[in-house]
């Protein structure tokens, strides 16, 4: 990841505690956890529509 762009992301009250819990459990900050859960959901996208 080169280049990063910063986003205002709104997100419901019980998710967001979910996340925070899951990125305390990882050792990650929620910012961290959020672009991982992306990149992951990212790399099966693109695994199963076949594009590089």
């Amino acid at each position: 990841m080169d280049e990063t762009t910063r986003i205002t992301l709104r997100l419901p009250g019980d998710l967001h505690e979910w996340l925070a819990a899951e990125a305390k459990s990882a050792r990650r900050s929620l910012n961290s956890e959020i672009v991982y859960r992306l990149e992951l959901e990212h790399a099966t996208a693109e695994k199963e529509d076949g594009s590089p």
